[in-house]
């Protein structure tokens, strides 16, 4: 059987709120857009937000001070016009998509004041939240205006598999030998029929999250495989800052796979991290104290792990004056489920891999090195984050990009963008060079254990050259063999998973290892 083929203006692989609000924008002005999503109300780490998302301050002059605050954060290796166009752009596109559009309910003080709060590294209260689930409040509004809209195309169930480019799909020779390469879809596994179906899209928008799961302690969702990393690089998308992956301080210190995140929120409203014994150890290490950025405050808990040979840290909530239930409902129901009440004891917290700083190389348009391809979201690099994210800048960040990217694509195809038909029938369809069914749970269970610990032990918060040079080496050799693996397996999700995984593992080692530089995230010694 002839494997399936199909066209559309746009191609959108995820469901984000990058992914969702590209998406939107387009459809908006009537062009048809297919989302590509393994569940539309699933899987994404912009439902796990728990914060917040960056507004701005009852203060004229916050943006001014919001810039100065990612830049100190992201160790001032940030892209300044990028951080500028969030500080002054973001917050208006929250008035318009969040506020005025979809109407998402954030906590208000009054009717005429938000309940502004603020987290490590920020220098005012300018923070909007849900409660503690402001990720999924905002999601819930975005899925509804996704699934009315009659120009978007949900295909669920759909993996990308590798996206396709003229110098690297094209059967004949003519695309070979021009300079510029250009990308034309998708390879994208469809798991109903088990069939690798060959997407071809005018326009594609890589917003596929970002690459938790490939650490053994992760606050991701579990389709944060770094999917449009691995994707893009075997693109030759430039990639950029991917060494730079920031540890959540606090997570909840419970067996199981994907770390509870227990929001910064907290500390922001008073919480404090102390060690066995009552030692409030924060002042040590930075004179923000339990305010300082999230790089400082991990390596500071990992320090004192280090030291003292416990395996937690603790957070102390007796410094926060809201009510937890009305304000950290989420947060409070969790941990009773754990057995742990967090209205009279201290919750037990270690770090965990939260958040992705670099990535696929993006201009403030969400336009790639790559013609014909775009990237919002945790898996692009737009600049602002630099070496270290400041806290609740991200949902911002998706939020923006995918309208910049959204109305840029939108003004393109309506100015006439050629959809190179001849171009497309020169594509190949997918080569099964393979049939064996080697998608064996316990092979792809031990593969995976090897990628995440080494990354965790050698790639993580501590970083040498000794580590790195054996992490390299490790998934050099790891790599080959999931290569061959690859070749001879039939297709399923696990087996897709864990090919990107271990090639964004691979990438990021081979990031870390050339830079020899101590900053922010990249913390080598």
């Amino acid at each position: 059987m002839a494997a399936q083929r199909n066209h559309s203006a746009v191609l959108v692989i995820g469901t984000g709120l990058a992914g969702c609000v590209t998406a939107l924008r387009i459809a908006e002005q009537g062009i048809d857009v297919k989302l590509l999503a393994p569940a539309v109300e699933r899987g994404s780490n912009s439902a796990l937000a728990q914060g917040g998302i960056i507004y701005r301050a009852y203060d004229k002059d916050d943006a001014r001070r919001l810039e100065e605050d990612i830049m100190t954060a992201g160790h001032n290796i940030n892209h300044a016009p990028a951080v500028k166009f969030l500080a002054e752009e973001g917050p208006r596109a929250v008035d318009e998509i969040l506020i005025e559009r979809l109407e998402v309910p954030f906590d208000r003080k009054n009717k005429t004041h938000w309940d502004l709060t603020r987290e490590a590294g920020h220098s005012s209260y300018r923070i909007l939240h849900c409660a503690d689930h402001t990720g999924n409040a905002i999601m819930e509004c975005v899925y509804a205006a996704v699934r009315s809209n009659p120009c978007i195309s949900v295909c669920e169930g759909c993996v990308a598999v590798d996206l396709l480019t003229s110098h690297h799909h094209s059967r004949g020779m003519t695309y070979r030998y021009q300079l510029e390469d250009q990308c034309c879809g998708a390879y994208v596994l469809n798991e109903t029929t088990g069939e690798v179906e060959t997407m071809l899209a005018d326009v594609t928008v890589l917003a596929t999250g970002g690459a938790g799961q490939v650490y053994l302690h992760s606050s991701n969702s579990r389709s944060a495989v770094g999917a449009g990393i691995s994707m893009a690089g075997r693109a030759f998308a430039r990639l950029m800052n991917i060494e730079f992956v920031q540890f959540h301080p606090t997570t909840l210190f419970y067996v199981e796979m994907q770390r509870f995140l227990i929001t910064e929120a907290l500390r922001g409203e008073g919480a404090r991290l102390f060690a066995g014994g009552g030692d409030y150890f924060m002042e040590r290490y930075d004179s923000r104290g339990d305010l300082a950025p999230r790089d400082i405050v991990s390596r500071a808990i990992v320090d004192v792990l280090l030291t003292s040979g416990e395996p937690c840290v603790f957070l102390d909530l007796g410094g926060v004056k809201q009510d937890l239930a009305a304000r950290f409902p989420t947060i409070l129901q969790s941990c009773l489920e754990r057995g742990i009440d967090i209205r009279s004891e201290p919750i037990p917290v270690v770090p965990a891999a939260h958040y992705f700083c670099g990535g696929v190389l993006v201009d403030l348009r969400g336009r790639t090195s790559l013609n014909r391809l775009y990237c919002v979201g945790e898996c692009a690099c737009t600049g602002v984050h630099g070496a270290n994210r400041l806290a609740s800048t991200s949902l911002l960040e998706a939020l923006l990009w995918g309208k910049a990217a959204g109305d840029d694509i939108s003004a393109t195809i309506k100015s006439g963008l050629d959809p190179c038909l001849r171009l497309y029938g020169e594509i190949e369809d997918w080569k099964a060079l393979g049939d064996e069914r080697n998608d064996d749970p316990a092979l792809i269970a031990q593969d995976w254990a090897t990628i995440r610990n080494t990354m965790w032990n050698y790639v993580g918060i501590t970083r040498t050259g000794a580590r790195l040079t054996r992490a390299f080496e490790e998934l050099r050799d790891l790599s080959r063999h999931i290569h061959e693996f690859y070749r001879s397996a039939t297709l399923s999700r696990p087996v897709v998973e864990l090919f990107h995984g271990c090639q964004t593992a691979y990438l990021i080692t081979q990031a870390a290892l050339r830079n020899t530089n101590d900053l922010g995230c990249h913390h080598r010694i």
